[in-house]
């Protein structure tokens, strides 16, 4: 039986344009964990060692009752305090807002076939083999982005306010609103591609004035 590959299912989730696009964004099941901090530093790595412990739990349950499927790519949300840093625009948070102050929440699509009650299951599975790691934080989520203004970056993370800064043009040209939180993917592994060469989707929720 072939592998259910969640990008080749859902294309339009997982593509965009090198230019800002307005795009209508489907519900999606996730399992997720959150935290604050540098992405650099272990703690961050102990999140994502986390996550994908539980990711790959899961799989393998499926994957034994014939319903195998290709984990997928890894998403992010990222916040900040908006009321300590009001004038702060989402291109500019990088280097304006210190890293130690990064909110966010990693994320891993699943199959629709994947429920809550699964990934407690995958949770109790990848605990009894890591005790000591994050993934009891480990949990399932749903998100509903709607109308979003999105495009590709291709790239280091560090050039990502350029790509920022015209979507932001866009936002503003249309006299769109802010609706939720800044969202990427990370269709490269950033572990193993060289940063001229990574590509990520730059997503943000919009609403119409």
């Amino acid at each position: 039986m072939e592998k259910l590959d969640l990008s080749r299912k859902y294309k339009s989730y997982f593509k965009a344009a090198t230019q800002p696009e307005l795009v209508d964004i489907e519900p999606a099941r996730f399992i997720s964990i959150t935290g604050q901090g540098d992405p650099d530093g272990p703690a961050y790595a102990a999140c994502l060692e986390a996550l994908y412990s539980v990711a790959y739990a899961i799989k393998f349950r499926f994957k034994n009752e014939g319903a195998d499927f290709v984990v997928s790519k890894l998403e992010g949300l990222w916040w900040y305090d908006e009321e300590r840093y009001k004038d702060v625009t989402m291109a500019g948070t990088p280097g304006s807002v210190p890293r130690s102050e990064w909110l966010y929440r990693m994320m891993i699509r699943m199959p629709e076939f994947v429920t809550e009650a699964a990934v407690q299951e995958g949770i109790r599975v990848a605990r009894a083999k890591k005790p000591a790691a994050r993934v009891g934080d480990v949990g399932f989520f749903t998100l509903h982005e709607g109308t979003c203004v999105q495009m590709l970056h291709v790239g280091p993370f560090d050039k990502e306010p350029e790509s920022l800064a015209l979507m932001l043009e866009m936002i503003a040209a249309k006299g769109l609103r802010r609706n939720g939180l800044h969202h990427e993917i990370y269709l490269s592994d950033f572990r193993k591609t060289s940063p001229d060469k990574c590509r990520t989707i730059l997503r943000e929720p919009v609403l119409a004035p």
